[in-house]
């Protein structure tokens, strides 16, 4: 089963279901048909040259993901970050935004000749992509960078699977979708499936990148697959950032509210999701650290936020240390440029935005404001 296309059909049914849901006629025409045609027909095309994929490169059989680097913690806690400063090592392979939705080793490759030729032959194709990304995420610039070309959650590798939680935020169900609780909720041998799955992905993008890479990871979801990151990677390397909750709940509902509110989803499903994220923030916190807590054998390293965005270079060497690898000139290069520059978020929100009470936070999470020794009634 290891070079065959994962689809999760009960998901997928579960979606076509919701969707129902929808009042305005033509939105919900078109989100059938997305989930109808479009999603079956890409999933074909993805078996096809999944399965092909170590016919045509026999490298790839040859491939083993080796010390992998996962980066999780709650959302807006610096893991894009922190992501994207460790990027800057080129001994790492990570997914671009635009390879997500591309498993196949062959459809990235093709891809990739296309965009090297478009090149030579002036770029126009790479202009035309540029002016959409620049349409796609101008407006979310402020509150998540991204785009097409940018180091993103590889996650996202899952989602014409439909196994990703890119379709939250296509859809606001998120108490009858769950694509979190994996270690605590999933069936085994689903929870095998996928992540060896997500295996073959990750296998496929170093034969992609170069040999001898090591792969590194950013995903807030992966919090709620940690126990199962270890069993799929025994030798994994784990950095997890923290962040006074007072700052990363309000600032991920408002995320997700802002990226609803462009799509124009029912108030009442925001809400009722909005709620649903909240109680899952806990676990978000709280599952990681007891997880590698029971596998003191695994190496890991906590990044304090406030110490992230205001000594980067010392952040990350500290990492380094902890993940066992040395500093290269291109990164020492990267830190230099970040010295004295302070990271800031673009956008504004507060506890009160959303109805949340700072001390049920504090008492729900209590064990961690000790330890972090968070200040109950200020944000870091």
């Amino acid at each position: 089963m290891k070079n065959f296309f994962y689809f999760d059909w009960r998901t997928w049914w579960t979606m076509v279901r919701l969707v129902g849901r929808e009042q305005d006629t033509a939105r919900r025409r078109r989100q059938y048909r997305t989930l109808c045609v479009v999603v079956p027909a890409l999933a074909l095309l993805h078996s096809v040259t999944f399965a092909l994929d170590p016919i045509v490169f026999p490298a790839l059989r040859r491939t083993e993901v080796h010390r992998p680097v996962f980066v999780v913690g709650h959302a807006r806690s610096g893991t894009t970050y922190l992501h994207r400063m460790m990027a800057n090592d080129p001994r790492f392979s990570y997914v671009l935004l635009w390879e997500m939705f591309f498993p196949s080793l062959i459809e990235k490759k093709v891809l990739r000749a296309v965009l090297r030729w478009d090149q030579r032959l002036g770029g126009r194709l790479r202009r035309r992509i540029d002016a959409l990304d620049e349409r796609l995420f101008s407006k979310s610039q402020s509150v998540h960078e991204s785009g097409l070309f940018a180091p993103e959650e590889d996650e996202f590798l899952l989602t014409l699977s439909c196994a990703s939680g890119f379709w939250v935020v296509q859809f606001p169900y998120v108490e009858e979708l769950d694509f979190y609780y994996v270690d605590d909720r999933w069936p085994a041998a689903k929870r095998r499936r996928v992540m060896q799955f997500y295996k073959e992905c990750v296998r496929r993008q170093l034969v992609l990148n170069g040999p001898g890479l090591t792969h590194l990871s950013k995903a807030p979801i992966h919090c709620g697959r940690v126990e199962s990151l270890i069993e799929t990677f025994p030798d994994a390397r784990f950095v997890v950032p923290v962040r006074n909750p007072y700052e990363t709940i309000p600032s991920f509902l408002k995320l997700m509210q802002f990226a609803w509110s462009a799509r124009k989803r029912s108030e009442k499903y925001m809400q009722d999701s909005l709620r649903s994220f909240v109680d899952s923030s806990y676990h978000y916190y709280q599952h990681p650290l007891d997880v590698l807590d029971a596998h003191p054998e695994v190496p890991s390293v906590i990044v304090d936020y406030s110490d992230l965005v205001t000594d980067p270079g010392g952040t990350v060497r500290r990492v380094y240390d902890v993940i066992g690898m040395g500093m290269v000139q291109e990164q020492e290069k990267a830190l230099a440029d970040e010295k004295g520059r302070e990271y800031r978020s673009g956008h504004n929100y507060s506890l009160e935005e959303f109805g949340l009470e700072a001390e049920e936070i504090r008492t729900r999470l209590a064990p961690l404001f000790e330890r972090f020794e968070w200040e109950p009634g200020r944000a870091s």
